[in-house]
């Protein structure tokens, strides 16, 4: 998924019954510990979007958590893409 280790970023877009769930606390309550940067939204067509940066391994680690989601959620897919870090976040937001 990463050209190289080190610092990298992800775009998520998560589809399933996502929204109304917690399913953004979700993401932010993983995020956050694991020292990751960015934020995650409800979009107008029921998914849900994830920006996220940090260490490789970390990112990881929240890609690999996302297709279970909270209680009460149903994950149908998730897409992502590796994408180029900015480093324009200095904490993981819900928006």
């Amino acid at each position: 998924m990463f050209d190289q280790p080190g610092v990298g970023a992800l775009h998520v877009i998560v589809h399933g019954v996502v929204q109304g769930v917690g399913f953004r606390y979700f993401v932010l309550r993983r995020a956050q510990p694991l020292g990751l940067t960015g934020w995650v939204r409800n979009l107008p067509d029921g998914t849900v979007e994830i920006r996220a940066e940090g260490p490789v391994s970390k990112l990881q680690e929240l890609l690999a958590a996302l297709p279970y989601g909270p209680y009460g959620a149903h994950v149908d897919r998730v897409e992502h893409l590796a994408a180029v870090p900015t480093g324009e976040f200095t904490d993981f937001l819900i928006r």
